[in-house]
């Protein structure tokens, strides 16, 4: 793993939080991949912790079914298939498209304008192919537009499924230059929200989920690419 998971990485919130954070990136980016075992003491003594948050944090995307226990030897990335990545895109359509028409009913303009910053950020990393600052702004972008329908469950379930289907393939999308146009498309969800235009805000969120599978697939070139926007 490269410099995603180090010491200087943790400043804030808990040491277990830290944690899951900094592996939750390393997933995404690829510097954790399938296959590669990881052990908890080894994760604990690179960050210059003890292996109490780092087993925590481990356990944590266990649950999620981010990763699985191996026994006696640590955790490893559970791989995704192209059959894993297709069920979790159709619950993504039938969860995340109604759950962003419900939140920009209930968005004030305080939200929406909160929310460009972000789009801002988005397209700043995507601009500078920053794979963890791009992964970072994206997804407080969709949590908090989803949060604003009110319903945590929900969110917590969308942002799992986001989870699930981590992008091994993000930094193969920035070297192709395919990430400005996924983060382009954040301000025209904005756009869509503010005018009040219902259908062009449904259209808009599909045409995302729609672009992010099918790019995902692309950049990879093999049968297990992730995809997470």
């Amino acid at each position: 793993m490269a410099q995603n998971l180090s010491a200087g990485g943790l400043k804030r919130t808990s040491l277990r939080d830290q944690v899951l954070d900094l592996v939750r990136q390393s997933l995404v980016s690829g510097e954790i991949r399938p296959g590669d075992i990881y052990s908890a003491s080894a994760l604990a003594a690179r960050l210059g912790v003890s292996s109490s948050p780092v087993r925590e944090a481990m356990l944590t995307l266990v649950n999620e079914g981010l990763m699985e226990p191996v026994r006696n030897r640590g955790y490893r990335a559970v791989p995704m298939s192209e059959h894993d990545l297709d069920e979790v895109f159709a619950m993504r359509l039938l969860l995340e498209v109604p759950g962003t028409l419900w939140a920009a009913e209930r968005a004030a303009p305080e939200d929406l304008a909160a929310l460009r910053t972000v789009a801002d950020e988005i397209e700043a990393a995507a601009g500078a192919g920053d794979v963890v600052a791009f992964l970072d702004a994206d997804r407080r972008f969709h949590a908090g537009l989803l949060r604003l329908c009110g319903n945590r469950r929900l969110v917590d379930t969308v942002l799992s499924l986001r989870d699930q289907t981590r992008l091994y393939g993000l930094d193969a999308l920035a070297r192709h230059g395919m990430l400005d146009a996924s983060a382009r498309e954040h301000h025209a969800m904005l756009d869509a929200a503010a005018a009040g235009d219902t259908a062009r805000l449904e259209a808009a969120v599909r045409h995302h989920l729609r672009h992010t599978r099918s790019d995902w697939a692309d950049a990879d070139g093999d049968a297990s690419p992730g995809a997470q926007h």
